[in-house]
């Protein structure tokens, strides 16, 4: 319960702008909860295997899709960038694949992966949906996971948690420089505690 409490704590400064993105597109909205399974909404979420920010962009993904990452900033930890990138690279993945089951499968363990995965099915005559692939335990029950996230945000009580509400309006507006300056600097001028300030900035080193 408190690692749930936290999470949500955490994603009430950026879901509503999710939520926005993700209807835009006319995606399922429970897509907007994949940071949750993803990142725990941890903006500075780092994996073994080199993964960042809340959406888990790898190195070589968060390249492909423009996501700049040097000396002074990672925008696989933008949150803005990088829930645009994210949105982008599951569309695609929904029309490769037709199906968001196999799209979020693909999310996790690579389009190849699940590409594969489906033509030896085929080959040997076997069904093709996400239940009939052989995949990692961890792609199997990434579905699952955020099935359970789903169903916990939207009728907490029932099993015995007590989330923090999330405001339905924007958390952050967006205030664009043509200099950079030092983050702590940033921060006073935006007159923030700097915690809150790289909260919404992570993607500055």
């Amino acid at each position: 319960p408190d690692y749930v409490a936290r999470m949500v704590e955490r994603s009430r400064r950026y879901l509503y702008h999710i939520v926005t993105e993700v209807s835009d597109r006319r995606m399922p909205t429970e897509i907007a909860l994949l940071p949750m399974i993803e990142s725990a909404f941890n903006p500075v979420a780092m994996s073994s295997a080199r993964a960042a920010g809340i959406w888990q962009f790898i190195p070589s993904t968060g390249k492909h899709y423009g996501l700049h990452q040097n000396f002074w900033v990672d925008s696989r930890r933008d949150v803005l960038a990088a829930t645009d990138k994210a949105l982008t690279y599951l569309g695609k993945l929904h029309g490769d694949f037709d199906d968001w089951q196999l799209a979020l499968a693909a999310y996790n363990w690579g389009e190849g992966n699940v590409g594969r995965a489906i033509a030896r099915n085929k080959a040997k005559g076997l069904p093709t949906s996400y239940e009939s692939l052989s995949m990692p335990a961890e792609t199997r029950n990434y579905l699952p996971k955020l099935q359970a996230v789903k169903n916990i945000v939207r009728d907490p009580e029932k099993y015995g948690l007590a989330l923090a509400d999330i405001p339905d309006a924007p958390f952050f507006a967006v205030v664009k420089t043509n200099l950079k300056m030092d983050t702590k600097r940033a921060a006073e001028f935006a007159e923030m505690p700097l915690d809150d300030f790289l909260a919404l900035n992570p993607q500055h080193n």
